[in-house]
C-alpha cells in the first residue's frame, strides 16, 4: 500500500512537471503568436512540454532496466540529445532572404523553451519561472525600450522584430 501512495504522489508531480512546463512555455508563445512570429504558442507549448516529459523519462522512466551495480544510469544523456533535436528544429525556422537573416530570434525562443521544458522535467520550478520571465522581459520589455529610444531610424523597428 505505501509503494502504491509513492507512486500516486510521484505520478502527481510528473504531471505537474510536464503541466508547468506546458503552461511557461505556452506563455512565450503567445508573445511570439502576438507578433506573428513562426513558431508561436503551439510550437512553444509542445516543445516545452515534450522537453519535460524527455527529461521526466530520463530520470525515472529506466530505473527498472538496472539489474547490475555494473551499470550506471546517465541521465543528461536524453537531455542532450533534446538540446541537439531543438537545434535542428530551431535551424528550419532560421531564413536567409534579402541580404538578411530572419528568425533568429524565434529559433532562440524555441531552444530556450526546451531548457525551460528540461528544467521543469528535472523539478526546477523556480529555475523555470524566472527563465521564463527573463525570456518575456527580453522579448517584450527590451523590444519596448529600444523602440521608445531609438525613434532616429525607423527602418531599424523592422530589425528589432525579428
Amino acid at each position: 500500500m505505501c509503494t502504491q501512495k509513492g507512486h500516486f504522489f510521484m505520478t502527481y508531480e510528473f504531471i505537474l512537471r510536464i503541466f508547468v512546463a506546458a503552461l511557461l512555455g505556452g506563455i512565450i508563445g503567445l508573445e511570439r503568436e502576438y507578433r506573428a512570429k513562426e513558431a508561436g504558442f503551439r510550437t512553444h507549448f509542445l516543445v516545452a512540454l515534450g522537453s519535460a516529459l524527455f527529461m521526466i523519462i530520463s530520470a525515472y522512466g529506466f530505473e527498472g532496466a538496472l539489474t547490475s551495480a555494473e551499470h550506471r544510469l546517465d541521465v543528461s544523456r536524453i537531455a542532450a540529445q533534446v538540446v541537439t533535436g531543438i537545434g535542428f528544429i530551431g535551424a528550419g525556422t532560421i531564413i536567409f532572404q534579402k541580404n538578411a537573416v530572419r528568425g533568429l530570434t524565434t529559433a532562440a525562443g524555441v531552444w530556450v523553451v526546451a531548457a525551460i521544458g528540461l528544467a521543469c522535467g528535472a523539478g526546477m520550478y523556480e529555475l523555470a519561472t524566472a527563465a521564463s520571465v527573463l525570456v518575456l522581459l527580453g522579448l517584450e520589455a527590451f523590444n519596448y525600450f529600444l523602440r521608445k529610444f531609438d525613434s532616429k531610424s525607423p527602418d531599424r523597428h523592422a530589425e528589432l522584430d525579428e
